[in-house]
């Protein structure tokens, strides 16, 4: 059940896809799939923007964080700017960092005995350092974001680091990828699989044809 649809604003002929409005129409679509018992494919992640910016991230964190919010099962547009025209490989990069905050605000806060901790907090006390607690060490990497591009150090070790704004980060990440990586293979006998898949769905299709 999918949806690619926005506002046109009127007083530019264009239809921008860094609205949050396409977040809001994406966020209902997810709910009417929701109450049809069927998944979603939206939009969402979109910009408006014509270069990797801070209005790119504005505009891609509010329309993906909507749809997401809504419990959209896919959501599409990244690496996208520019009412959807230009793709960018940077943008891509940049996304993906953003997809993954999304994906962890989803997540919400887990709350049980395990998280809450009381029997933690109790024994260490008001004051108390909790860095060396074994329940920190057990958690501490997986209850909270973990970004590879969004730079939380502070100015000085920026600045030792060569005082690069996300975009610049974004790009020789972007390079790195496309010179270095290497994908990992299928395992035995996927690709004859998905092969098979699709001999059979075309075999489908001429019977229906016939």
């Amino acid at each position: 059940y999918g949806s690619s649809t926005t506002i046109m604003d009127l007083k530019l002929s264009t239809a921008p896809v860094g609205a949050p409005e396409l977040g809001m129409i994406s966020a209902g679509v997810a709910r009417l799939a929701q109450f049809y018992l069927l998944p979603s494919f939206v939009a969402g992640g979109w910009a408006d923007s014509k270069v990797p910016d801070a209005q790119a991230a504005h505009e891609k964190t509010i329309t993906g964080l909507l749809p997401a919010l809504a419990g959209a099962n896919l959501i599409y547009g990244l690496g996208v700017l520019e009412l959807g025209i230009t793709f960018s490989y940077e943008q891509l990069v940049m996304d993906n960092e953003i997809a993954k905050m999304i994906k962890r605000a989803v997540q919400g806060i887990p709350v049980s005995d395990e998280t809450l901790a009381v029997d933690v907090i109790n024994q260490v006390g008001a004051g108390g350092d909790f860095l060396l607690q074994e329940h920190t060490f057990r958690y501490m990497k997986t209850l909270h974001s973990q970004p590879k591009l969004l730079d939380r150090r502070r100015r000085e070790f920026w600045q030792e680091g060569g005082a690069k704004d996300m975009t610049e980060r974004a790009k020789e990440e972007a390079r790195y990828i496309l010179e270095n990586h290497q994908p990992d293979p299928l395992p035995s006998g996927v690709a004859q699989e998905l092969r098979s898949i699709v001999l059979e769905a075309e075999k489908e299709m001429a019977t229906r044809k016939g």
